[in-house]
């Protein structure tokens, strides 16, 4: 089979990200020693400077990681909480009825930089300095202005000029849009990470203790003291048309930390794939590997009509529990454990009909009465939302996406990481910092009493969904993509490319992607499109034909739109190789290994 590149097979180390020089800067890394922490840990902060459109240091970043000399899995909860005083009243009295999707309402504790270096602290083995200096060095030196970093500013441009002038003073050089190719440069961001840099290195007591002391100066110092006055002394337009200040105190930034945890598994046949748990919505992905284990996808035929009706109304039955019982656990009870059982699942797969489903059918998990937010289907978005990469959405509305990364080095050691949140057209910059804070606010609900509902202190149900996966007991798979809700769906149909349409990992990558925006979209203003399916126009079209008699609304999107997933591997048996692929769509993603 034809591909777009090449699948990468080596024995040294792989990277695989969304942005070429970041693979790049994470394979120095494995050339100099480091491991695949050290390796993910500097690539992911190159993302930050290079696609700062996708993600930024305001946003959140969950890591699934395999540890060989732990000889275990490990989620790195990267996403911070609501302020203490985000409260759905406070919400409510301002006249709102949604969380804006932009400003400093929409934020929430920022969470990458302390999920990097505890990555970096309890599995790497460089030092902060040492990581961060490719990065420093492209936000100092400059770094290439892709097309939709231009593109984006260049839709916000307006808003810049008129409502958030720290925004135009950084990406506006000469107040002009930037042109595609030209170097763009963040040098007060560089001169926040030299100071974090520099706090490490100065430290007494090792390289721990030194990652330990910058992780402080961010959340207790000089940061953290930023992002407050900045919250408390000054008010921006949002995308609610009204201005607003922000509710981050330093109390809120002080009292927050990252947490590892177990993640949750589900076993596949011969596979276990690994997941976050319900604080993000990762177990969506296990639930439709739990109804799909009662079809025979292979007898259906990679791609066929049969194949892509099974999975797409899989999917809704799937994220249909996902809007009805994911929620941050230390807030809210989510029967998981019901949600991924034989019994349930074998009595959803019966609700799988021979045409498309036009509801929204969450089920009753344990006997428990499913809970929707009111306005949670119906309410319709504008056609293309979430479609390829949703940064800007076609009436000018401002949305964002994701990066993603994975890396696999010689010592067995496997990382899979979904930064985001942060992106430039989200919230005004900090002028003292070079960056703005996030917007993960927005997938909370306010209205009370729902397991997704706004509560200070918890976590929205992130859509950041890294995926890991074992075969025959063995770490195999590092795997993932941006996409927002359809993280979830661009990855499972990547996985069933490989594991039932026996395609290898570039192949399952370059393949003919679609997937539904039949449920909630998670991001503001939260509207569905009941019955909705989107495929890219390389499917076979009497496949699109056949969908479409059977209820499917297909709306047919370019030839390569859809995904920009990335993957790494390593065999389990022979030849024992490591292999790595990336997405060819956006000329943006690269793969690289020996």
């Amino acid at each position: 089979m034809f591909t777009t590149r090449p699948e990468l097979t080596g024995d040294f180390g792989m990277v695989a990200s969304t942005h070429w020089l970041a693979s790049a800067a994470g394979m120095s890394v494995l050339e100099r020693g480091g491991n695949a922490f050290d390796a993910a840990v500097t690539a992911g902060f190159v993302l930050q400077v290079v696609e700062p459109h996708l993600n930024g240091p305001g946003g959140e970043v969950p890591i699934l990681l395999w540890s060989e000399a732990d000889d275990r899995a490990t989620a790195v909860c990267g996403q911070g909480t609501a302020p203490a005083s985000a409260t759905i009243e406070h919400y409510t009295g301002l006249g709102l009825d949604l969380v804006p999707g932009t400003g400093l309402l929409a934020a929430t504790v920022p969470s990458t930089f302390d999920a990097w270096l505890v990555t970096l602290e309890r599995w790497g083995t460089w030092s902060l300095e040492d990581v961060l200096a490719p990065a420093i060095a492209y936000a100092e030196d400059g770094f290439p202005a892709i097309e939709r970093v231009a593109g984006t500013i260049g839709i916000v441009e307006r808003t810049f000029t008129e409502d958030w002038p720290t925004s135009a003073a950084l990406w506006l050089p000469g107040g002009r849009v930037p042109a595609v190719g030209s170097r763009l440069r963040n040098p007060t961001l560089a001169a926040t990470y030299r100071r974090l840099a520099e706090a490490a290195r100065t430290a007494p007591g090792g390289r721990e203790a030194g990652i330990s002391a910058a992780r402080d100066a961010w959340y207790q110092g000089f940061v953290a003291e930023a992002i407050a006055k900045f919250c408390a002394e000054t008010e921006w337009r949002d995308s609610s048309g009204r201005v607003h200040g922000g509710l981050l105190t330093g109390e809120d930034i002080a009292g927050w930390a990252v947490t590892t945890e177990e993640p949750l598994g589900y076993d596949y046949g011969r596979y276990r794939v690994l997941k976050t748990g319900p604080w993000g919505q990762g177990p969506v992905f296990l639930q439709q590997l739990a109804l799909l284990s009662g079809f025979d996808l292979e007898a259906a035929g990679h791609l066929s009509a049969d194949y892509i009706h099974i999975v797409t109304e899989v999917a809704k039955l799937a994220f249909a529990d996902r809007e009805a019982w994911y929620g941050d656990p230390d807030h809210t009870d989510v029967p998981i454990e019901a949600l991924l059982g034989d019994e349930y699942n074998a009595a959803r797969r019966a609700l799988v009909g021979a045409e498309a489903s036009l509801d929204l059918r969450p089920g009753s998990p344990a006997g428990r009465g499913p809970v929707l937010p009111s306005t949670a289907f119906g309410s319709l978005a504008p056609v293309g939302d979430g479609v390829g990469e949703p940064t800007v959405r076609a009436d000018g509305r401002v949305n964002g996406d994701t990066c993603h990364l994975d890396v696999a080095d010689r010592y067995g050691n496997l990382v899979s990481a979904t930064p985001s949140g942060g992106w430039l057209q989200s919230s005004p910059v900090i002028p003292d910092l070079g960056f703005c804070l996030g917007t993960r606010a927005q997938m909370f609900w306010l209205e009370p009493d729902l397991p997704a509902s706004l509560r200070p202190g918890s976590r929205p149900r992130t859509t950041l969904s890294p995926s890991l996966a074992l075969r025959d007991g063995k770490p195999w798979m590092a795997f993932g993509t941006p996409g927002g809700d359809q993280q979830d769906q661009w990855s499972l149909t990547f996985f069933l490319s490989v594991v039932h349409g026996g395609l290898g990992l570039q192949e399952a990558i370059d393949a003919p992607m679609f997937h539904s925006t039949h449920f909630p979209n998670s991001f503001y203003p939260r509207g569905s499109q009941p019955g909705n399916l989107v495929a890219e126009d390389r499917l076979d079209p009497e496949v699109i034909a056949e969908l479409r008699r059977r209820g499917h609304d297909v709306d047919v999107q370019g030839p390569w739109t859809l995904g920009r997933l990335s993957a790494v591997a390593r065999d389990t048996g022979d030849p024992g190789f490591l292999r790595a692929a990336a997405n060819p769509r956006g000329s943006q993603g690269y793969a690289v290994g020996r």
